[in-house]
């Protein structure tokens, strides 16, 4: 019922907001908080790899890959070893996933994350052994290998186990050493470009203002999403210096009128902007008690027969008075409206905040 009046609400609210109302003068931000550098940006990494010295919670003898990696690993050592003789369960085959930042150079070290694809039980406590990072393209642009944390644990004994977050997924900080850069060329020629992490037409334009009050007419909109730029000559031979002003400019972007539901705990809650009519809204509780009875039935004494059990079954129905609330229209852009509905006190209440 909760979830039915929360939907109920947020229709009601939906519907009053009307277009026309004045904005909520919020605080002016800077323009590296709304926007990046186009082109600046990280690159996914993934490899193959083993996790070894696991205490009995490794991949089990059916994962084929596990074994078909550990022989292969140890051909590579100049060991040969009989496949239907090699044990698994100190071994664990993971997916290790890393993010390679902008502009880090070789030697750099990245956090990597290790997942495991069999049927192991936990990988806390192993070592994750050297294990090439790659690309998209193919190309490898980090190693990695360390020891792996996990956030949880898997413990039990006979058929009982207990289970705490994900112990088959780890984390090695600094666990991979970047082999490979990737060069970002940023104002190569002359230009650059700014994208907004949220597009909107009046936040672009007033970027763009923002950019060509302070430096002449180098900024345009070309949509609500990016904004092209020319460096001034006198910033040619320092284009990150430039990048920098640009940064801290200040800029007030625009925001639209926001309702966010939360329907498990039923609150609502609205931004500045929004508008609301004058509207009732009544609610009342309803609870359905359902009881079941197990009744034994005996015989009567020498009659050879056999004693039953009947089951009833209760059915308690209340309904609680209804309540109503009235909240008064209001366009006022500063009112903070939390509207949040308690099983316990069967009422709504808003709040003012300035």
């Amino acid at each position: 019922m909760k979830k039915l009046l929360a939907l109920l609400m947020a229709g009601v609210f939906a519907l009053s907001l009307m277009p026309g109302t004045a904005a909520a003068e919020s605080a002016a931000t800077r323009i590296k908080d709304i926007a990046k550098v186009q082109g600046v940006r990280s690159n996914q990494l993934m490899g193959y790899g083993l996790v070894v010295g696991l205490n009995g919670t490794g991949d089990g003898n059916k994962s084929t890959e596990t074994i078909q990696s550990i022989v292969n690993m140890l051909k590579s050592f100049g060991v040969v070893i009989d496949q239907s003789t090699l044990k698994a369960k100190n071994v664990a085959a993971v997916v290790v996933t890393a993010t390679l930042p902008p502009f880090v150079r070789e030697g750099d070290t990245i956090d990597i994350t290790s997942s495991s694809i069999g049927d192991a039980k936990s990988i806390q406590g192993g070592t994750l052994l050297q294990t090439p990072l790659r690309a998209g393209n193919g190309t490898v642009y980090a190693v990695a290998q360390g020891p792996v944390s996990t956030g949880g644990f898997a413990a039990g004994n006979g058929g009982n186990t207990a289970t705490k977050n994900f112990p088959t997924v780890g984390t090695t900080p600094n666990g991979a050493i970047v082999e490979r850069s990737v060069e970002d060329e940023i104002g190569g020629s002359g230009r650059i470009s700014l994208s907004l992490r949220e597009p909107d037409f009046t936040t672009a334009a007033r970027i763009a203002n923002a950019i060509n009050s302070q430096y002449g007419n180098v900024a345009q909109a070309s949509n609500p999403g990016r904004i092209d730029i020319t460096i001034p000559a006198y910033f040619r031979n320092n284009v990150v210096g430039f990048v920098s002003t640009i940064e801290e400019l200040p800029v007030m972007p625009d925001n639209i009128a926001k309702v966010v539901v939360n329907e498990r705990t039923g609150t609502i809650v609205m931004g500045g902007d929004v508008s609301v009519d004058e509207i009732a809204i009544t609610q009342g509780g309803l609870s359905i008690k359902v009881q079941k009875n197990a009744n034994a039935n005996q015989p009567d004494p020498f009659s050879y027969g056999t004693t039953i059990v009947t089951r009833n079954t209760d059915v308690d129905v209340q309904e609680d008075k209804a309540s109503t609330i009235v909240l008064p229209a209001t366009a006022n852009s500063q009112w903070r409206c939390w509207l949040r509905y308690s099983p316990c006190r069967r009422r709504c209440w808003p709040r003012q905040r300035t």
